[in-house]
């Protein structure tokens, strides 16, 4: 089946245009380019270095559109200038050796579910984008809803201000025609995230909740979601032997129940082993997947242990064991905050009120600390509105309007859960996985006994089985309580900090129940 078949006459019948080729095809597409090494897991590994990460800095949204929260996040672009990158993006297609184009969407619910169509010459990046998103639902030209088009050209130099942008990349979006360029960086996470964008894009302005965060589905089904930034243990607590997973990483919340945007995961590698986590280790290395940025010694064996912080592995969710095959799920009836505080002065849990839930939400706090970014030597507090600032195409108050307004509709249990460092991370070792799994477990299957409130306001429970009672309370691992009280105010304060910008923005109720150290 060529492109003009495919309702793609921009792109015309040539031997080297190929058009929704399947897993396998595209696999060995990508050896037989050269565009990437077979390690002995049977993955195809590559290399997009310089580019290991995202570029925030690269990624523009074009101007007007009355919806878009403009700033250091969405960066405005003329439109004038993207449709003059956008064309030459696919001229660069045309002239390119070879071309894949895959039709795929997002969504797992069909009431919410958007078509999108990846233009790129690389075969690997189509791999990708086969193995995140879900399967196209009915032909280009029989939806009723207009495809996103993502032009995909990793090759492509911008030059600077010259064409709008800042450098030779630009991640470029028009919520308007619906259209997306990639251009300058081969970094494979760019294509996800920017369909995620679209999501946050469209579904608020339809009711729906959209959350960075993943969800999983109890015997009984019961929905639970997790939200943390990075490091705070997310994936790992999420995926739980004994419960479901619906999806580890982007989420909707509509009238139907919970929904998982995406196909697969893109889990991080370094670190990785079979002991900790078993299911992602068998999935990254199943025949036919994706690594990128890898460490290989001289047998193209991967390790785990050194390389690239952002080194990962992409793989269908089909992989995984214990899986909920259609992404869906009800109404949580759990919502945990994962955090990994390095103050050493939130509680390993804390169970919050809806004006809590709402202020912690647009916090998406958690500690920076030595060695997860160059120039970090001591513990930072880093905040990110709704656990993701950098895909918010709205104001952040609005994702956590329509949380607040799911919350308040199904009212579920809401908490914070602390995976960093009790009593500091100079002076105590993390916080045992064996005390937060059992944490995890006992607010899940409703066995939190009594409640006690600390000295910062939160109400904590008094006793959970399988974690000593004195493990509860921050304040029982400090051997000085004046090093407590006084990390326990510079926190405070820079929450507060940190909440100014929302003042006008937000109910005073919200803006009020931070935490606050009373003596």
């Amino acid at each position: 089946m060529n492109f003009k078949e495919q309702g793609h006459p921009g792109l015309l019948n040539s031997p080297r245009r190929f058009s929704n080729l399947d897993n396998p095809a595209l696999f060995q597409e990508g050896l037989g380019n050269g565009e990437g090494l077979r390690l002995s897991t049977g993955v195809i590994d590559v290399d997009t270095r310089p580019d290991t990460g995202r570029s925030p800095k690269d990624s523009f949204v074009v101007s007007g559109d009355p919806e878009v929260d403009y700033g250091d996040v969405n960066q405005p672009i003329d439109k004038e200038y993207f449709d003059r990158l956008f064309s030459r993006g696919e001229e660069y297609l045309k002239k390119s050796d070879r071309v894949y184009l895959q039709d795929r969407s997002v969504g797992a619910d069909p009431e919410y579910n958007i078509p999108v169509t990846l233009k790129t010459p690389r075969a690997s990046a189509a791999l990708f984008a086969n193995t995140m998103f879900l399967p196209r639902w009915g032909s280009t030209e029989s939806s009723e809803i207009q495809p996103y088009t993502i032009v995909h050209a990793p090759d492509m130099q911008l030059n600077g201000v010259q064409d709008g942008v800042k450098s030779h990349r630009g991640i470029i979006t028009s919520f308007e025609d619906r259209k997306m360029l990639i251009a300058g960086t081969g970094y494979l996470g760019e294509i996800k995230k920017r369909m995620f964008g679209a999501m946050q894009y469209e579904l608020p302005q339809q009711g729906v909740a959209t959350m960075h965060c993943s969800a999983n589905l109890g015997e009984k089904g019961d929905v639970a979601l997790f939200f943390g930034l990075s490091g705070t243990g997310k994936t790992t607590l999420s995926m739980d032997p004994e419960r479901r997973l619906i999806g580890d990483d982007e989420h909707g919340w509509s009238d139907n129940g919970v929904f998982n945007f995406e196909n697969g995961s893109y889990a991080k590698l370094i670190g990785l082993s079979e002991e900790k986590e078993p299911g992602i280790y068998k999935a990254t290395r199943q025949e036919g997947g994706i690594a990128e940025n890898s460490t290989i010694d001289l047998y193209l064996n991967p390790i785990y242990s050194q390389g690239e912080e952002n080194m990962r592995g992409a793989f269908p969710l089909t992989h995984l064991e214990n899986v909920k095959k259609d992404g869906m799920g009800g109404h949580p009836e759990n919502i945990i905050f994962l955090t990994a505080d390095a103050s050493g002065v939130l509680p390993p849990v804390a169970k919050l009120s809806p004006e809590q839930a709402a202020y912690h939400y647009l916090s998406g706090y958690t500690s920076k600390v030595a060695g997860t970014e160059r120039g970090v030597t001591q513990p930072e507090a880093t905040f990110s509105a709704c656990f993701g600032s950098p895909f918010l195409p709205l104001a952040p108050e609005r994702y956590m309007e329509l949380l607040s307004e799911k919350i308040a509709a199904h009212n579920p249990r809401i908490w914070l859960v602390n995976t960093g460092w009790p009593g500091g991370v100079n002076n105590n070792d993390r916080m045992s996985i064996a005390h937060t799994r059992s944490i995890i477990n006992a607010v899940l299957q409703g066995e939190v006994e009594g409640e006690v409130k600390d000295a910062l306001g939160f109400i904590v429970p008094a006793q959970i089985k399988d974690v000593p009672k004195n493990a509860l309370m921050a304040a029982n691992y400090w051997d000085n309580l004046d090093d407590y009280r006084q990390e326990a105010m510079k926190l405070a304060a820079d929450f507060e900090s940190n909440m100014l910008q929302y003042a006008g923005r937000v109910d005073r109720s919200i803006l009020s129940a931070g935490p606050r150290f009373r003596q």
